[in-house]
């Protein structure tokens, strides 16, 4: 890969607002009595709180509101879809276009980082009650804040070798700089929270073992890993991946893909064929395409993810649905589709075929003895609560997949029901100052 290619994988896309556009921004707010904007946001982060601080210089302010509210504040200002949520809530859009939230809460965590200001900190009473996340993907990194800024004690248990779940390694750099995620997940570490990687849970420890090391409550957060490759003639082919190993392949080396002077074909209409088509172009693919198996406004890609993919040169072919895969010697040499009309057919040269076609929960009953939907994913209510006392769940583990500031909004919805349970169920639970030293 080309040392060009490599900085452009690594490159934040879109630059954001300095110091004199965020106050033109900030002042174009209504200062709303009842803030739709805030009303707008699943995780509750607040905007017209945080806006209001920022138009009156109150950076701190700002990033407080942010931080208290949605530890993943600086994430969720690059790829939460704005345009659905609180910016389509914003009063202002009946006036002319509405205030660019997501840039602004950018802006105040960038603030945060440069002027290094701690805006929390970690309890100085602890709980009695500890409680193991299991993953540490948004949801478990969201639950896990809410609990110990409350004062338990929480330990994270990874399967990878870093925090952060598809935010680490499904996201690409260009959307979410690396750097960003570490900022919110350091905000985690600093409210006291442990995390333990290179541990699967249901492999390499169960939800029983763990409750036997003293954990009072067990929430589970993991994500969707589980892909396919469709049932296809040549999908055995060297070049023919999944959207999340080619992601994460391409996380876990920096960019190196090797796609340099390649051609790439990415299936799917989703924001995360978007990152792959971007993925493949910023990592040295001479050709990427994205083809789609219905029309352009049917895509369920945000707006701003199709845009991207459109500045990067990737064409979008709609209305064609694989049909077979071509090889020579082993190794992918093309791709076969057929129209939806029936009469309409491809066939595209590629080095590379990525299917983003969506994603499933790995076998969630390895986690221990959970009731599980139709569709694999863990049975809770609203509230996380499993069939298992003591178990809770939420996040794409429930759900199924959604956004990752939904991810956030379940995870602290589930903390607020794990720690009414361990008032009832933890006699001592009340407060305690931990003694120095003592084991956690």
């Amino acid at each position: 890969m080309s040392k060009f290619a490599k900085a452009a994988y690594a490159s934040e896309a879109q630059a954001g607002f300095t110091h004199r556009t965020a106050m033109e921004e900030a002042a174009r707010c209504l200062l709303c009595h009842d803030a739709p904007c805030s009303t707008g946001c699943p995780a509750g982060t607040d905007p017209g709180r945080f806006i209001r601080s920022i138009r009156f210089r109150n950076a701190k302010g700002a990033a407080e509101t942010i931080r208290e509210n949605n530890i993943l504040g600086g994430s969720c200002a690059r790829i939460c879809p704005y345009d659905r949520l609180c910016e389509e809530a914003c009063s202002r859009t009946g006036i002319d276009r509405p205030i660019e939230i997501g840039k602004l809460q950018r802006y105040a965590i960038e603030q945060e980082s440069i002027f290094k200001l701690k805006t929390l900190k970690a309890p100085e009473i602890k709980k009695a009650a500890r409680v193991a996340c299991v993953g540490a993907g948004p949801a478990s990194l969201a639950c896990a804040a809410t609990l110990a800024a409350a004062g338990y004690g929480v330990t994270i248990f990874e399967a990878q070798e870093k925090a952060g779940g598809m935010l680490a390694y499904g996201v690409p750099p260009a959307r979410l700089p690396r750097e960003v995620l570490e900022r919110d997940i350091d905000a985690v570490r600093e409210l006291g929270v442990e995390f333990v990687f290179n541990t699967k849970v249901g492999r390499d420890i169960g939800v029983d073992a763990l409750k036997a090391r003293g954990f009072a409550a067990v929430f589970i957060g993991a994500g969707l890993w589980n892909a396919k490759l469709p049932d296809l003639e040549g999908a055995h082919l060297d070049g023919v991946w999944t959207a999340i190993d080619f992601l994460k392949n391409a996380a876990n080396t920096g960019g190196h893909t090797g796609l340099a002077g390649k051609s790439a074909v990415v299936i799917g209409g989703g924001d995360v064929a978007m990152d792959c088509a971007a993925t493949a172009k910023l990592t040295g693919a001479a050709q990427v395409a994205i083809y789609y198996r219905r029309t352009l406004e049917e895509a369920p890609a945000n707006t701003d993810e199709l845009q991207y993919a459109f500045s990067l040169g990737i064409p979008i072919m709609t209305n064609f649905v694989p049909a077979k895969l071509v090889g020579a010697d082993g190794k992918l040499a093309a791709v076969e589709f057929i129209g939806r009309d029936g009469k309409s057919s491809a066939s595209v040269a590629a080095d590379v075929a990525v299917f983003a076609t969506g994603q499933a929960p790995e076998d969630m009953a390895q986690f221990a003895n959970l009731c599980l939907t139709a569709k694999g994913t863990i049975a809770a209510d609203c509230g996380g609560n499993t069939n298992i006392d003591g178990v809770f769940a939420a996040g794409d583990a429930v759900n199924g997949g959604k956004t990752v500031v939904e991810a956030v909004a379940e995870g602290k919805l589930a903390a607020a029901e794990i720690i009414e349970w361990l008032e009832m169920t933890q006699g001592d639970n009340k407060g305690r100052v931990r003694p120095a030293g003592e084991v956690r």
